[in-house]
């Protein structure tokens, strides 16, 4: 599984950008219909919550890549 440590630079990042910056994909229009799939997860969880706030600590999956996000 690819592997993807996320520097956060704030206090979080909304997860459809969070999943542009991380090279997952080209914007953040891409990144709410992914998110809108049910196919992405937060700490294991789905989340369908195109803008959650994600914090330092926590790890997205999308298919086979896992995005770790680490403080900045």
């Amino acid at each position: 599984m690819p592997r993807i440590d996320f520097e956060l630079d704030r206090e979080f990042v909304e997860l459809n950008q969070l999943l542009k910056l991380a090279g997952v994909c080209d914007s953040g229009g891409m990144g709410k219909q992914i998110v809108a799939t049910g196919e992405v997860t937060v700490d294991d969880v789905q989340e369908l919550r195109k803008t959650a706030k994600i914090r330092a600590g926590q790890v997205v999956r999308l298919d086979d890549i896992e995005i770790h996000v680490i403080p900045g």
